[in-house]
């Protein structure tokens, strides 16, 4: 399957050479999410994996927001009336969303103006790379409905992103992260005004997809399951994603561009 044969329904895909734009498109409520889209998105990504023309992602969202998280009237008020099978299986169906951002082999680049709050939150720690504005405003609301912070892998990915005491007191309180405090604590990689945020995403998605791609897969990989090894596991497994990396095309360009003096031109074999 291609990238560009890729048709969703319930957002806007577009595709800017190797580069993938995903936007979520519902500007006039801040861009929610409804049952639709989170299975659209969950499927998308997982598509990903079988899309070698897609090398990065740039995940948006439309009209000065990122994500206002799930729509309150399209799948809060049905939420009420379900058993707990059905609460269940939809709590498991968003967290796939996240397990598929995260297994997708491309690097994802979160690109975050406005509103980020909730399960839109939750989308931008799944991302590989968070970019934002300083009118960006991070919150994860759940606590002020009732619900626990520990939504979509919440309490697994935020502190290992900002660090416990500061994950905790955002999940605990469900205040909002001020973009100048999220980019102080490492979960923006930068802040750029409004107008140049979605021209800065692309501008390092691109980087990233002129790269050596084979082994950006590896890093995510390395990233996402190092985690819970041991120093001595993690080094090892280092050693052999590494090997595994030097058997490359890339590796060998690599290489000759350097004897040649000349920029490696990567083809992602």
């Amino acid at each position: 399957m291609k990238g560009a044969e890729l048709r969703p329904q319930h957002f806007l895909w577009e595709m800017r050479g190797s580069v993938a734009i995903v936007t979520l498109n519902r500007p006039e409520r801040k861009n929610p999410l409804t049952f639709d889209s989170y299975a659209e998105l969950r499927d998308t990504f997982r598509a990903l994996v079988d899309c070698d023309d897609v090398k990065a992602v740039v995940l948006s969202g439309a009209g000065g927001n990122f994500c206002s998280g799930g729509d309150v009237l399209e799948i809060i008020a049905p939420l009420t009336g379900r058993d707990m099978k059905g609460l269940l299986a939809f709590t498991r169906m968003t967290g796939d969303v996240v397990k598929a951002i995260r297994a997708c082999p491309q690097p994802v680049i979160a690109a975050i103006d406005g509103v980020c709050v909730g399960a839109g939150a939750c989308l931008a720690i799944a991302s590989d790379l968070r970019i934002g504005t300083p009118e960006a405003k991070t919150a994860f609301l759940f606590v002020r409905v009732g619900l626990a912070g520990c939504d979509m892998g919440a309490c697994a990915l935020l502190p290992r992103i900002v660090g416990q005491g500061r994950a905790a007191e955002l999940l605990f309180t469900g205040r909002s992260m001020s973009a100048e405090e999220g980019e102080r604590w490492g979960f923006f990689s930068r802040l750029c005004p409004g107008e140049r945020l979605l021209d800065d995403a692309l501008e390092l998605a691109a980087k990233l997809a002129a790269g050596p791609t084979f082994a950006h897969m590896m890093t995510k990989t390395m990233l996402n399951q190092e985690w819970d090894m041991s120093i001595e596991a993690a080094i090892e497994v280092e050693a052999q994603a590494q090997a595994i990396c030097m058997q490359t095309e890339d590796f060998r360009r690599a290489y000759r561009a350097f004897v040649a003096k000349t920029p490696p031109e990567f083809e992602g074999n």
